[in-house]
């Protein structure tokens, strides 16, 4: 069996000129970065303005385990799959970070026969969109520290500087670190850390932008510090963000490639789910549906986090209407949340998978709440029985919902025309109606938006703040920044706040431990449980197997 690795270098990529013809992009619209990819120019847009927008379909998944759902090897099988029916689908996915890349999750370019191209590329530097971001971050970082050095003319409180520098990588020794050590020469010091990039607010602000001189007044609004007095201290009064700008023009700009079988794919900005928002940025979504009949975009781990965020904060500022959600399920995976260890993984056990697909059945009910028509994909594995198959199947069909089994993995485009199928016949039944709006308005306090998520997509009894969360809450609403939508930082595995409960927990509350003012990409970071940053590398990183020959090949890389 061949690696995801190998399959990709066996892959005979077309150039990317030929890939943007079939979208019908002139090369005067096209920014090439070697022959595989390349970014689309600003022209675009205004020559698209006047098409009709395509469907949008949102690619989701139950809670992630280790046994692997195969979200985004679905979303690019789908976009595959929706090619040989005959529909004009256009993929637009997030960029891969480093830290997964060499850490334990891996990429997220797809897997298998479902991938995009070239694969190495776009899970290591692609177009360079990563390095702007945290330059343009960093920037921000030295004007802060510089500016303490040179007067402190704003009087910035050095213990209350808000805004952290960023690194592209797990490295746990960077989470809480002292700068400005060595005597008066070397600045001031203070302590200070670093997040992931994928984390950063810079990140989330380029994935929100619907233009530059947008990008430019998000990165002015960026909350950095308070003063003296406690007064808030924004990025645009350090006079910077012009620069800022500057580094990332070129990072605006949605990249392209191809999938294994030469489909196009838009894939640019890359926050997590679960501390940031988890989707890709507006304007590839947007040119996307411009460019095809279908939209095919993924948000980030299960729909607690990644489908929510998208609803509730992604559609709000790109006012987006999905047509359809796709929920992403493996029968291994439903058995794990039954409380199957992953080494029994590929043992029948119907019993385990009847307590398992409790998860499933939250996760379709609560995109229902957003008036959301949902079809089931399972990733379909070898060890998966006819009984177990049947039993999704018949609980599908009580629920009143399409499944497909999926073999996007083993058979690409060819694995998943019966879901390509379901999905348009869901979309042709739902024409008539435009039904989906957030879950809660933006007029509720922060706490009723909180309380909201908690209670109707997370099962939750209640809501515990910290006396750290009380004060930060009120501050963000004295500010006057009560009515941004919050984005939930909370762990993926469980629809809880507690990693360790499966399946669909039952009579526990969360708890919030702190809110940040994310003003710049225009939301609010609510903590929960144990949430970090800036994650660390695991005992056995994923990059102790990569490796690279004297010609320049990449072994290792999944």
């Amino acid at each position: 069996m061949l690696s995801d690795i190998e399959i990709a270098k066996n892959a005979e990529m077309k150039r990317i000129d030929e890939i943007a013809g079939k979208l019908g992009i002139s090369s005067e619209s096209l920014e090439p970065y070697g022959h595989y990819k390349a970014k689309l120019s600003e022209s675009l847009y205004s020559e698209l303005k006047s098409k009709p927008d395509g469907k949008l379909i949102l690619v989701t998944a139950i809670n992630p385990t280790p046994a692997g759902e195969g979200k985004t090897t679905v979303s690019v099988g789908l976009a595959e799959s929706m090619a040989k029916i005959g529909k004009k689908a256009v993929l637009a996915l997030r960029e891969p970070s480093l830290g997964p890349v060499f850490g334990i999750k891996g990429g997220a370019a797809g897997g298998g026969y479902s991938q995009v191209v070239p694969m190495e590329e776009i899970n290591l530097h692609f177009t360079g969109d990563m390095h702007a971001i945290t330059s343009a971050n960093n920037l921000l970082c030295a004007v802060i520290d510089n500016h303490l050095q040179q007067g402190n003319e704003l009087r910035i409180d050095q213990r209350r500087i808000m805004f952290k520098r960023c690194l592209d990588m797990n490295d746990r020794a960077l989470r809480n670190i002292i700068v400005g050590l060595g005597g008066k020469i070397n600045g001031v010091p203070r302590e200070d850390g670093f997040q992931i990039t994928v984390a950063s607010e810079v990140m989330a602000i380029l994935c929100l932008a619907s233009d530059l001189d947008d990008l430019k007044q998000r990165l002015e609004n960026i909350l950095v510090a308070y003063n003296l007095d406690g007064e808030p201290v924004f990025a645009g009064q350090l006079g910077c963000c012009g620069a800022m700008t500057a580094l990332l023009k070129d990072a605006l700009k949605p990249n392209l490639v191809q999938t294994l079988e030469n489909n196009p794919a838009l894939i640019h900005g890359g926050p997590f789910a679960n501390i940031a928002h988890g989707c890709n940025s507006i304007r590839a979504t947007k040119l996307a549906l411009k460019l095809g009949d279908y939209c095919i975009t993924e948000a980030g781990f299960g729909s607690d986090l990644g489908a929510e965020k998208f609803f509730d904060i992604k559609c709000r500022y790109g006012n987006l209407s999905p047509a359809c959600v796709v929920m992403v399920a493996t029968i291994r995976a439903l058995k794990y949340n039954g409380g199957v260890p992953k080494a029994e993984l590929s043992d029948e056990n119907v019993d385990a998978l009847r307590k398992g697909i409790e998860n499933l059945k939250t996760h379709i009910e609560n995109m229902y709440k957003y008036h959301v028509p949902v079809v089931v994909a399972i990733n379909k594995f070898h060890t998966d029985t006819e009984k177990e198959i049947e039993f999704v199947e018949n609980f599908c069909k009580n629920m009143g919902v399409d499944v497909s089994m999926c073999e996007v993995f083993a058979k690409g485009g060819n694995g998943g025309t019966d879901l390509a199928k379901k999905v348009c016949e869901t979309i042709e039944l739902c024409a008539d109606g435009d039904d989906f709006r957030p879950i809660y308005k933006l007029d509720m306090p922060v706490k009723g938006k909180i309380e909201t998520v908690a209670s109707e997509i997370y099962r939750a009894d209640g809501v515990n703040y910290t006396a750290q969360a009380e004060k930060a809450i009120s501050e963000i609403e004295n500010m006057g920044f009560g009515h941004l939508p919050v984005c939930i930082a909370k762990t993926q595995y469980s629809l809880s706040d507690n990693p360790a409960l499966l399946g669909k927990p039952e009579n526990f509350k969360i708890t919030v431990r702190d809110a940040r003012l994310s003003s710049g990409a225009g939301f609010i970071v609510i903590y929960t449980g144990d949430i970090l940053t800036m994650p660390g590398l695991p005992k056995k990183p994923s990059a102790m197997q990569i490796d690279c020959d004297g010609n320049g090949n990449i072994s290792g890389l999944f």
